[in-house]
């Protein structure tokens, strides 16, 4: 065997010969479904699917989930499993309607951070400091947390004008609409022309609407993206989810590294949970988190541990949940054709490639949606509410083969354990 075969060997890309997508094969897929959805909701006559409405409400119910998932990516980096994310959540929007309907929705978003980063603050001390189990302690924050805040609503909610279960309204936060490119893009998507609607409308929810505290929560997944990955804290950090013990032999502090993460995790778990509480309601509700915690931790997994596979995981469960709101039995059922493609689409690539077994399966299942689709006129109601839900264990086991977590997360650390 010669060199270069060796080295060809060794450059070859793991996992079977799997590449790593590139930016021009990512807008190849984006395009692509673009396509297929507007094909789907041309012969479904769903016309609502990529409206401005619906875009705007997606987006809206997408940002909870994507801080929430952003927290899990921050705390899993720096190697600790996050489970406690939706009491995290619980945790700001409590103390984000506490503080917002006293001195205003801005101070609430600080408040809702601070909430959510003595959660995390918690969860580290616990897991960190303690070597408690990752999963144990975040059920307990999950438990705690709504245990503490409803002890605390009976004493302040219930005597300034709400009650036990509900805040006061809060002060909404300033929404920004382009004028002009709104009302041009509206219009565009009202005449359902082929593709050129869908991207009017997708373009016109987020430009339409839009709570300034949106802009900042999308602004987080570049900035974690260029603080993760492009700065030398980020390094180190993500060292020590790799290999702790390589990196405290490297002069890493692991543990204030670990601190840092998982406190910042909180934080943003946090200001997802005040999100909820100050834009998408207005007023606290007990148990108005509805499992978004759960959601954005799936939503991380699906986004393989990176900010903008994550991002694209929110949107989709995000989307899913939005459908429920807006037509949503006609919407659904509309989904239905567009798994039925998709399985057929998969079902090809698979008899292609020579896999047989799976490529039949996943005919099958694509004729029994096909079906489905073809003998009804839309879904049971019991299905619409249950659609974000069973989205978000579909994606999880399809995505699964292609998942890489860091090696050393949830793994237990003891400082000076290399030596």
């Amino acid at each position: 065997m010669t060199t270069s075969t060796v080295s060809k060997r060794s450059a070859a890309p793991k996992g079977g010969g799997r590449r790593k997508l590139t930016l021009p094969w990512i807008m190849l897929l984006v395009a692509g479904g673009l396509v297929l959805f507007s094909l789907v909701r041309a012969v479904s006559g769903a016309n609502d699917l990529t409206s401005v409405g619906q875009v705007s409400g997606a987006l809206q119910l997408a940002v909870p989930i994507g801080l929430a998932g952003l927290g899990g990516l921050w705390a899993e980096r720096a190697g600790v499993v996050n489970i406690g994310l939706e009491g995290m959540m619980v945790l700001g929007t409590w103390f984000g309607a506490w503080a917002g309907y006293q001195w205003g929705p801005w101070v609430g978003v600080l408040f809702g951070l601070l909430g959510g980063a003595l959660g995390g603050l918690l969860h580290a001390v616990i897991t960190v400091t303690f070597n408690v189990n990752h999963i144990v302690s975040g059920v307990a924050i999950n438990i705690l947390a709504v245990g503490f805040t409803q002890y605390l609503s009976n004493f302040t909610f219930a005597e300034d004008g709400g009650s036990s279960k509900q805040s006061p309204r809060i002060e909404e936060i300033t929404r920004i609409t382009v004028p002009g490119l709104s009302d041009w893009l509206s219009d565009l998507q009202a005449k359902h022309w082929f593709l050129v609607s869908d991207l009017a409308g997708i373009l016109g929810g987020l430009v339409t609407n839009l709570s300034l505290l949106t802009v900042v929560a999308v602004l987080l997944i570049p900035a974690t993206w260029w603080v993760l990955w492009r700065t030398a804290f980020g390094l180190r950090l993500r060292s020590c989810g790799e290999n702790p013990v390589a990196a405290e032999s490297l002069g890493v502090n692991v543990y204030k590294y670990k601190y840092i993460a998982v406190t910042a995790s909180g934080a943003l778990a946090g200001l997802g949970g005040a999100f909820l509480a100050i834009v998408a309601t207005g007023i606290y509700q007990e148990g108005q988190t509805g499992g978004r915690g759960y959601i954005g931790l799936a939503a991380m997994i699906f986004g393989n541990w990176m900010p903008g596979g994550m991002a694209l995981g929110a949107g989709l469960f995000g989307f899913t949940d939005s459908l429920k709101l807006r037509g949503g039995a006609e919407n659904v059922h509309a989904l239905l054709l567009l798994v039925a493609v998709l399985l057929l689409l998969a079902a090809v690539w698979q008899l292609y490639k020579k896999k047989y077994v799976p490529g039949v399966i996943a005919a099958a299942f694509s004729a029994v949606f096909f079906l489905w689709y073809a003998l009804t006129d839309e879904v049971p109601s019991q299905f619409v509410d249950a659609a974000p839900y069973i989205t978000t264990l579909l994606v999880l086991a399809l995505s699964a083969q292609r998942l890489r977590m860091p090696k050393a997360d949830g793994l237990p650390y003891r400082k000076g354990q290399g030596k």
